[in-house]
């Protein structure tokens, strides 16, 4: 088997980009010409969202699909289908509301009356209980209908002075009759909680969605939508056609539809219900968990806590089993995959609403983990201050910088049948502001923490302008940067061609906190992973589903799947599950050093006495409680991470991956203006290769040995990674030696001739004027509302070697491609913006092309555009030529 750097060097990488390609129901040529532009930018695959066709399942819809997949098999390329006619997934191209009602979406909803006693021969009206306005949210009268069920009916006694609910509760079921409640009312304050099964609840949006709890439900989405594309292209099943996509499906359950603290505990909300649910809530809480019901929404102490945490965990596994786990199965049993994502936005992966309860249940069943950045999530530099989104509401920056990214690769590595892939939709509605400059940095944001298969959102054939989440990628033609696409794309397979099939290594493995969340405060899992990352010390995230049935202790280590841990990170939580207690316990006393963040848990989520797992955990010598901010270092005086950095580089991100032959060590840089200046030790011995992916080339490096190790000098600009090397793969790889650029003996500082084209007549470009001192060319006296390419042209003289020269361009807004002499330089998509010329420089008099591209917001001043600070245009430099030492490596 030939290494992977060699597959990437002959060019042999495999493909690992699936864009969104949208339907509209255009006219087959236009069709066949966007699946072209598809492929010839480098990517191998497409994904075709229904979204917005108007004929969706119908005739047309199957003309359509027919002359994709014929395409698609002319090009040798994969086509998955996103799986539903709606977003998100759930709709069944509308057959749920002709469904039974029994398998329509279900809720438990609560509304409650005060009262005072004693009062005897009180009847309380409960058919036309209001609860806002004059219209009634429901009525038991309609109990004829099968719109409405009681469930039970408790009054709580209240405290007469602070209005809190007490322990004292009385079922007053049986005293309803015909929709009243007859009831002496005794001495004190009550409030009576009346808990019915109806339908009226969720959001308006997802009205006609199925419900995800109910298996048969989840059925109707299969028998309408993958049981005909089966029948229609079984013969393409694992072969050009690849697999199902399903986009964001979750609850739904609360009026607001994408509100991200929708849990138990937010009154007045409905919570996902099913017929299921009564007999498992019965198994786990006994007969009278009806009389309990209402701590779903009111606080009563620790109970409260048992009852949403056993509540939550039943729903999740739901989820988990009849929706994910139903359709991965019937895509497997077929020969195709199943894929796509949740919504993970600002914590919900583990609550309700357009969650679905657990991040990790909800995509066990899939074949690549899932995650999506859209709408301004990740913002370069926002990783700790929120950012304002489209949508209205905050970034909660920590968790989309620290934690999305890493809760998809945990679970790629931790399912066996996930083969190490994680899949990432990525850069759609970030507007037209948004070019290969931050694509790039949002590519590098997620293949240095594991990432390495991508949904780019997206190629649309409508004609442009398209307002629907813009960037599209070719717009028609229309898009300046998409001759460039493909230099990203290259990019992109190269380096997931590197970190995949192979081993992922990290140091400690984090608790997934959902569990403690249901059961109580807790702290939020990316918490400790963000100390972590700051400090270089790589980890992963590991669900208390994971760690009780797949994970074992051997030598000291956590072993899950093919990953391996040196010590496993608990962050607060005031009540886990008694199992998990217990098997941490276990864990402490196999060898595996444990760390609890700011403290011991102080019960179990259900109940159960673990007072003896918490006091020898208490007292074991594997056993830590750390102060979140003295984490990192922690782990650090115990030798517990693989890369040791000289200083404090809160931006230095990175990730190593091993295969057979080869150690990969990424870095990336993620400020957005700080230069990252510092020497690293690699935990490898012999010679380290520095890879550069867009170049495709391999240098070798200088590098002293440390213990052992290899100390190599790493400088990074503002949106600059690199890929580093070590493997017998490389001993015989004539790799070139170090190059780089010392002091500049050059600057420009002549006349600069400027012409313009937009992406209609480019190459045909017009004059504009010229320039002695660059500048901003979006400057409202110049070419404000001008989207496309700016062509500079000069001439310098040169009388230095021609062999080692380097050329700087200085601030470029925002991709550049130079020519010197007529000769093809080379491609810059961001920071630094720099290149070897040894070729085309030549003594004497040179001429010096420079067209930089801006992006599309100048000429298409989009919504979504609107959230974000808009760069200059242009060359701004300086422009700089600088002779290049090659340094010999030891």
């Amino acid at each position: 088997m030939s290494s992977r750097i060699t597959e990437v060097l002959q060019g042999k990488e495999h493909n690992y980009i699936l864009p969104f390609l949208w339907q509209h129901g255009e006219e087959e040529a236009v069709i066949r010409e966007e699946i072209a532009r598809v492929h010839e930018s480098g990517i191998g695959a497409l994904c075709v969202e229904a979204r917005p066709h108007p004929d969706f399942l119908g005739p047309k819809w199957w003309l359509d699909m027919d002359i994709i997949m014929d395409e698609a098999r002319n090009r040798g390329m994969k086509v998955w289908l996103l799986d539903d006619d709606h977003f998100p997934t759930g709709h069944a191209a509308g057959k749920v509301k002709e469904a039974p009602e029994e398998l329509q979406r279900k809720f438990l909803g609560e509304r409650y009356i005060d009262t005072i006693g004693p009062a005897q021969g009180t009847s309380l009206l409960l058919d036309t209980l209001l609860m806002t306005g004059l219209r009634p949210t429901f009525s038991l009268r309609h109990n004829a209908k099968g719109n409405n069920k009681l469930i039970s009916v408790v009054a709580v006694r209240r405290d007469p002075s602070s209005g809190t609910l007490l322990s004292e509760c009385v079922d007053l079921t049986e005293f309803v009759h015909e929709g009243t409640l007859y009831w002496d009312i005794p001495e004190g304050y009550w409030r009576v909680f009346m808990i019915s099964e109806n339908k009226d609840g969720g959001s308006k949006e997802q009205e006609d969605y199925l419900n995800p709890l109910v298996r048969n439900s989840v059925r109707i989405l299969l028998d309408t939508v993958y049981e005909p594309v089966y029948e229609r292209y079984k013969d393409d099943f694992g072969k050009t056609f690849a697999g199902f996509f399903s986009d964001e499906p979750g609850f739904y359950n609360d009026k607001t539809t994408f509100d991200f603290n929708s849990k138990p505990g937010k009154q007045g909300v409905p919570l996902p219900w099913s017929n299921e649910m009564p007999a498992l809530l019965e198994q786990a809480l006994g007969e009278d968990y009806r009389k309990q019901l209402y701590l779903l929404w009111h606080d009563a102490g620790e109970q409260s806590d048992i009852i949403r945490y056993t509540y939550m965990n039943i729903v999740s596994r739901l989820y988990a089993e009849h929706f994910c786990g139903q359709i991965g199965d019937w895509c497997r049993a077929r020969g195709v995959e199943y894929i796509g994502h949740v919504l993970e936005d600002n914590n919900v992966h583990a609550r309700l609403g357009p969650g679905t309860g657990h991040f990790f249940r909800s995509l066990w069943g899939q074949d690549m983990s899932g995650i999506d950045v859209v709408l301004w999530q990740i913002v370069p530099g926002f990783d700790e201050l929120s950012f304002r989104q489209p949508t209205g509401g905050e970034t909660d920056s920590e968790f989309f910088h620290y934690g999305l990214a890493k809760l998809g690769v945990s679970l790629g590595h931790m399912d066996p049948k996930k083969q190490g892939r994680t899949m990432c939709e990525v850069y759609g509605a970030y507007g037209w502001t948004e070019g290969l400059k931050l694509m790039k940095w949002l590519t590098d944001h997620m293949l240095v923490r594991g990432v390495n298969h991508f949904v780019p959102h997206a190629f649309t054939q409508k004609a442009f302008p398209e307002p629907d989440c813009p960037p599209h990628m070719y717009a028609g033609g229309q898009n300046p940067q998409y001759r460039y696409y493909g230099y990203l794309n290259q990019y992109i397979n190269r380096i997931s061609h590197l970190i995949s099939g192979g081993i992922h290594v990290a140091s400690a493995a984090i608790v997934y906190h959902a569990e403690a969340e249901w059961s109580g405060n807790t702290m939020y899992f990316h918490k400790p992973v963000k100390a972590l990352m700051q400090h270089q010390i790589d980890c992963e995230v590991i669900p208390v589903d994971v760690l009780l049935e797949a994970a074992h202790v051997q030598d000291n280590k956590l072993h899950v799947n093919l990953e391996n841990y040196r010590c496993l990170i608990v962050p607060y939580a005031e009540a886990l599950p008694a199992a998990m207690i217990q098997r941490l316990a276990q864990f402490a006393e196999q060898g595996l050093s444990v760390r609890f963040v700011e403290g011991l848990p102080e019960r179990s989520s259900e109940g159960i006495n673990v007072t003896g797992e918490l006091s020898l955990l208490s007292a074991h010598p594997n056993v830590r409680m750390v102060a979140l901010d003295k984490l990192a270092d922690d782990l650090t005086a115990d030798g517990y991470f693989e890369v040791k950095v000289e200083g404090y580089e809160p931006y230095l991100r990175n990730y190593h991956y091993t295969h057979d032959d080869l150690d990969v060590f990424m870095f990336f840089n993620e400020s957005p203006h700080q230069i990252i200046s510092t020497n690293i030790v690699l935990p490898v011995q012999g010679n380290v290769y520095a890879y550069h992916a867009f170049l495709n080339k391999v240098n070798r490096l200088e590098a002293a040995g440390e213990s052992g190790a290899r100390r190599v000098e790493l400088v990074l600009h503002p949106y600059e990674s690199i890929v580093l090397l070590h493997g017998p793969s490389l001993i015989d790889y004539p790799a070139r030696l170090p190059r780089r650029a010392e002091g500049p003996i050059l600057e420009m500082s002549g006349e600069w001739a400027v012409s313009i084209a937009d992406a209609d007549h480019y190459p045909q470009f017009k004059e504009w004027g010229t320039l002695t001192t660059l500048q901003n060319m979006s400057g409202p006296g110049d070419l404000p509302s001008f989207s496309g390419t700016f062509r500079y042209e000069t001439e310098f003289e040169w009388n230095a070697s021609c062999n080692n020269a380097f050329l700087e361009l200085g601030e470029v807004y925002e991709t550049a491609e130079v020519w010197i002499n007529g000769e093809h330089a080379g491609v810059n998509l961001c920071p630094p913006y720099r290149m070897e010329i040894a070729g085309p420089i030549r003594k004497g008099t040179n001429s010096l092309v420079i067209e930089v591209t801006n992006t599309l917001v100048k000429n298409q001043r989009d919504f979504l555009s609107s959230f974000s600070q808009q760069e200059p245009s242009g060359l701004i430099g300086p422009v700089t030529i600088s002779q290049i030492s090659v340094t010999e490596a030891h």
